[in-house]
């Protein structure tokens, strides 16, 4: 809503709406006045930043003028040219924006800032003025008004006709300076609305033109704008062409620097560390040394690789005689002494590797003394065992971070020093009498560091390498429960001393991690401190590296769910042979066949790996009941049931059966028997093709009389409608190998793609989820086969 109109009229009543909208009008006005007064401070601002903006642009467009580029080669192309020249264009350009950006900076004051000064000091100022003595004469006049008012009417009427006179000519006074304000108060609103809004329209004009200017730059920028374009482009195109080049060269240099090295006049040249003696005793001093064979040369030339300057003269003489320093003649390793033809004193050098000496020597037709190189380092990898002195260890280690340092924060991710650690460690593990929960000799850094080395130095990770692959394909699983409950059931597959050190440890960071409010770390920080700790590969590979994070995830569900893996046992899901394969177990039968190397192993009974002349000797009666008492306790056992397919089974633990590739006498004496314990079994229950049996190997202990089962042209499951539930599978087929695979160990086969075996016989008791192993016979040599490395014939 609008300000209310102030009539000249209403200065003679001067009546309380009056000066109502008189305030009002004020209220205005002390707001205009205010706006204007900020408006100028930020155009000021405003100015003093485009100022900024234009030195800042200046001098990053001198710095583009000045650099040049510098091409790799003794010419350039017509693309490299036109990009070296680009920073000066580019440099002109911006010079030229940013001179018309300096006029808009010198007109700004005129046209923005000074006539807003003006109007607020000659306008609102005048109005405010005006206003004071529009007060003043208000009081004026109400005071007369009282005094005349107050006189009695008994006073002289001369004295009376005076008073009154000068009331009328005050009266009439304050009528006219009421009159006089409420013009300038209508002037200056009338005005702000051009005076006031005119000096922006000036500075945004200003402002257009500017940018008009830039506009009109970019248009003329065009025409070398698009040629850079396309130089860069080829620029790109070529670099794209010779990076892959490069990059192999790269990886071969890396394999191999020695082959690849580039031509040089020198028979051999690099750093070497040369003893410097004096009456102060010895210092080694970094040279760049050069030998040439041809005329026995050697250059020395001090030189420091950090600085990248020489720190002395260059040094020539000729080589009489090069000779390898004893070890224990001198604290250094990789030694050698070197003799000069013209100089008196023999040099004593410090090559950079054991193999750079050995080149060093060779080169100079140098002479090696065979020595012994004794270490003595109790605290490497693999010294480190699970016993007594183990567990009591990290016993003590954990009651001391316990008592001592649950709460200090970064505990086991800030490292000790090293020395200390090995120096402690060396101390535990020489069950030495350490007291580590009161005493404050040992820093809690350094008992944690100790910690997690000797977990680190021990032959095999706690959680095992064999069961590596397994604890990190369950925790790339989807569901949550899923992890645990596959996570679960592989802790207790681990060996007992594995089990039992990895819950006290685990168990220790449960406690840690609820105090992680105090100490920083929570579970996910500890899970990245102990993943690769307890889970570290066998081989360090890129794909390793990547299932770094699933390892920190393993830990995280270990110290989450402490209590449920630790103490309750999981159950062993049994497997009915009826059952209807899943999309899974489908998908394990068409995928690609594994490496040799991440094959499974079977499930034989113990007394499979007795040797061949022993199992000779036992007679068929006394090998039948043996095994078939193993696979009786199999089949009965409480917590490991199994129930197989006819190419498939179920894992199974119990104290007869063990995980190992045994040999191939061992495995057919097994088959022999179990076949004829079984076979009215298969006949009557199973009710399978039979077909005659085929010629024996010479070598195959195998009897022609055995039953052979028809088996399918693929390895899959053959289901069975029979409520029999038994484990056994017999099959013996002629088959074709579709992949070429070698042996990892003796009792297995090493073939080609198109290899034809025979007598390829399986007798499943292993897993159903994994590929198996069959049995066959090729070149009079009997061994073991991947089962979906073949195909039924």
């Amino acid at each position: 809503m609008g300000l209310p109109a102030l009539e000249f009229s209403d200065c003679y009543l001067d009546s309380p709406q009056f000066r109502d909208k008189i305030k009002s009008h004020e209220a205005e006005l002390e707001k205009t006045n205010k706006f204007i007064k900020d408006l100028i401070k930020d155009g000021k601002a405003l100015i003093q930043a485009m100022k900024n903006l234009s030195v800042a642009k200046k001098k990053f467009a001198e710095s583009l003028n000045e650099f040049k580029f510098q091409c790799i080669g003794d010419a350039e192309t017509d693309d490299e040219i036109h990009i070296a020249r680009s920073l000066q264009e580019f440099a002109g350009v911006l010079r030229s924006l940013e001179d018309e950006r300096g006029r808009l900076i010198e007109n700004a004051g005129d046209v923005l800032i000074s006539p807003l000064e003006r109007f607020r000091k000659e306008q609102i100022g005048a109005a405010k003025e005006a206003k004071k003595k529009y007060d003043k004469e208000t009081e004026k006049y109400c005071n007369v008004l009282e005094k005349h008012l107050n006189l009695s009417s008994k006073k002289k009427d001369s004295h009376l006709q005076e008073a009154d006179s000068q009331v009328d000519v005050v009266r009439q006074h304050f009528y006219e300076v009421s009159l006089e304000y409420v013009f300038r108060v209508h002037e200056v609103q009338e005005r702000k609305m051009f005076e006031f809004v005119e000096p922006l329209l000036a500075f945004l004009q200003g402002l257009f033109t500017f940018y008009h200017h830039g506009y009109e730059l970019a248009k003329d920028f065009g025409h070398f704008k698009t040629p850079l374009q396309i130089s860069i482009q080829n620029t790109r195109d070529r670099f794209e062409g010779t990076r892959s080049e490069v990059e192999s060269l790269m990886k071969k240099m890396k394999a191999n620097p020695q082959e690849h090295q580039s031509i040089s006049p020198y028979t051999m040249e690099g750093y070497l560390f040369v003893q410097k003696k004096s009456p102060f005793g010895s210092s080694w001093v970094k040279h760049y040394c050069t030998y040439q064979k041809e005329a026995k040369k050697v250059t020395m030339v001090p030189f420091d690789q950090k600085t990248g300057g020489k720190i002395g003269d260059e040094e020539t003489f000729t080589l009489k005689s090069c000779i390898r320093r004893k070890t224990d003649s001198i604290e250094k390793r990789f030694c050698f002494d070197v003799e000069g033809v013209d100089r008196a004193t023999t040099i004593t050098m410090q090559a950079l590797s054991e193999e750079d000496r050995r080149l060093w020597i060779e080169a100079m037709d140098g002479r090696e003394p065979v020595y012994n190189l004794n270490k003595d380092n109790p605290i490497s990898e693999g010294a480190a065992q699970l016993d007594k002195v183990g567990f009591d260890l990290v016993k003590k280690c954990i009651r001391a971070v316990e008592e001592r340092g649950i709460n200090e924060q970064g505990l086991y991710r800030i490292a000790g020093v090293n020395s200390r650690v090995q120096k402690l460690l060396g101390l535990l593990m020489g069950s030495v009498d350490v007291d580590l929960e009161t005493s404050t000799e040992w820093e809690i850094k350094t008992i944690t560091s100790t910690l997690k080395h000797y977990l680190r130095v021990l032959p095999a990770p706690l959680m095992t390498f064999q069961l590596q692959h397994s604890f990190i394909k369950a925790a790339k699983l989807d569901h949550p429960e899923s992890r645990l409950s596959e996570i679960h059931k592989y802790v207790h597959r681990l060996p007992e001393k594995n089990r039992a050190m990895l819950e006290i440890t685990i168990k220790h960071l449960a406690k840690v991690s609820k105090n992680h409010k105090q100490n920083l770390m929570t579970v996910a920080n500890l899970g990245v401190v102990f993943g690769p700790t307890l889970l570290r590969p066998k081989e360090e590979t890129v794909a390793a590296i990547m299932d770094i994070k699933f390892q920190n995830i393993v830990v995280e569900i270990l110290i989450e769910n402490h209590e449920q893996i630790f103490q309750i046992v999981p159950e062993t899901t049994t497997i009915q042979p009826n059952v209807t394969l899943s999309s899974a177990q489908r998908k394990s039968f068409e995928c690609k066949p594994p490496l040799c190397s991440q094959r499974p192993l079977m499930l034989f009974p113990e007394n499979s790996n007795e040797n061949a002349e022993k199992q000779k000797n036992i007679t068929n009666s006394s090998t039948e009941s043996v095994v078939i008492a193993a696979v009786n306790a199999s089949l009965n056992a409480k917590t490991h049931r199994q129930s197989v397919h006819s190419l498939g089974s179920c894992d199974t633990e119990t104290s007869t059966v063990k995980l190992e590739r045994p040999n191939s006498l061992a495995v057919w004496s097994s088959y022999a028997t179990l076949s004829a314990r079984f076979r009215k079994r298969l006949n009557s229950k199973r009710k399978p093709n039979l077909t005659s049996p085929l010629p024996p190997s010479p070598s195959s202990p195998l009897s022609p009389s055995w039953p052979m089962v028809s088996a399918p042209s693929s390895p899959v499951p053959v289901s069975s409608t029979s409520s029999d539930s038994s484990p056994l599978s017999i099959q013996c087929r002629k088959a074709r190998a579709l992949y070429a695979c070698k042996a990892e160990y003796d009792s297995e086969l090493s073939f080609s793609a198109g290899t034809m075996f025979e007598n390829v016989v399986c007798f499943a008791v292993h897993s159903s989820k994994e590929p198996g192993w069959l049995e066959g016979t090729l070149d009079g040599k009997t061994g073991l086969i991947p089962e979906n490395y073949v195909e039924f014939l």
